[in-house]
């Protein structure tokens, strides 16, 4: 079974930077989880640079498997990218109510063979293909329906 550090090491260095930098100050505090991303990055003061900067001590942690800061990460980007949650999960057919559904909700039926590359097909050129692959294959994890991490053919 894939875990979330799996998800960001999958994305290479350079990838996981170009996603930490999609993360919104302003969604995080909106979604009021800015003060906990601070604490769980070990950041005296969070904002753009700062994260950027910290990205390579990031890396270390969840090459070490830190799952928690890996759940926190997660967050964070996806709250900073609500409207290509909702366009996945639109084009998807996922019911859910602006971008979350309920945790226990049984979407597997909407989850068909192939349906990350029909997501990353249909969204790739509206979306920055970093942060859509990171959904794609957080979705699966979080879904139960991961056996290996999503690559997509482009």
């Amino acid at each position: 079974m894939t875990k979330l550090c799996d998800v960001f090491l999958s994305q290479g260095e350079s990838g996981f930077t170009d996603v930490l930098r999609s993360v919104s100050m302003s969604r995080l505090r909106t979604f009021q989880i800015y003060e906990h991303i601070k604490v769980r990055t070990r950041l005296v003061k969070l904002n753009s640079e700062n994260l950027r900067k910290a990205a390579p001590r990031l890396w270390a942690r969840l090459s070490e498997q830190d799952e928690d800061l890996a759940a926190d990460l997660s967050q964070a980007i996806l709250v900073s990218h609500l409207d290509m949650i909702i366009a996945a999960l639109d084009l998807l057919g996922v019911p859910h109510q602006d971008g979350f559904f309920a945790k226990d909700a049984d979407i597997s039926t909407h989850l068909t063979e192939g349906w990350q590359q029909r997501a990353f097909d249909g969204l790739k050129d509206k979306y920055p293909a970093a942060v859509l692959k990171f959904y794609l294959n957080h979705l699966a994890v979080e879904t139960g329906h991961s056996s290996e991490v999503f690559v997509p053919q482009q």
